[in-house]
């Protein structure tokens, strides 16, 4: 049996096309996952330098205005500088406490998302009690603060976890 040259690469585009058909599968079904995320985390933008505006103007100071256009990256500035900073831990604390605090509250957080239905059959984990899982897991979030203020081992941070 020969094979000639327009039937292998009438193979070859064929496997293409279905690779192709694969890849845009999978992005239709990050989209609906990734919208609301996005819109999510754009409004918290909006919001932060709305906050930041309004009690610069009720304090009478200039507000966010250096950082980009009318202060919009200034969200951004703070993440770097956030990432960059001096990891200190309290030396008369409980340095596990003050450690394992944050990573209680965000994982508790992530672990929210799990029961939302990003889409008509797209749900991360289906459970017949949705919403009182999320109630659950999103309690844990203050708890992870109570820690870290507790850890720290100051009446102040103590109060500011409370």
């Amino acid at each position: 049996m020969i094979i000639d040259t327009t039937e292998v690469q009438a193979i070859n585009s064929f496997s293409r096309l279905e690779s192709l058909k694969e890849v845009y599968g999978i992005i239709w079904v990050l989209i609906p996952i990734f919208t609301p995320v996005l819109g999510i985390t754009i409004g918290v933008l909006v919001i932060v330098w709305l906050e930041r505006e309004i009690s610069a103007g009720i304090q009478q100071r200039i507000g966010p205005e250096y950082a980009g256009p009318l202060g919009i990256l200034q969200a951004l500035a703070d993440g770097t500088k956030l990432l960059f900073k001096e990891n200190l831990l309290p030396s008369r604390g409980d340095t596990r406490l003050f450690s394992i605090g944050p990573s209680i509250a965000v994982i508790s957080i992530l672990l929210s998302y799990l029961v939302i239905p990003f889409g008509y059959r797209l749900v991360l984990a289906d459970l017949s009690i949705g919403v009182f899982l999320w109630i659950a897991i999103s309690r844990i979030a203050p708890v992870g603060l109570l820690m870290s203020g507790y850890g720290s081992n100051n009446k102040y941070s103590f109060l500011g976890g409370l």
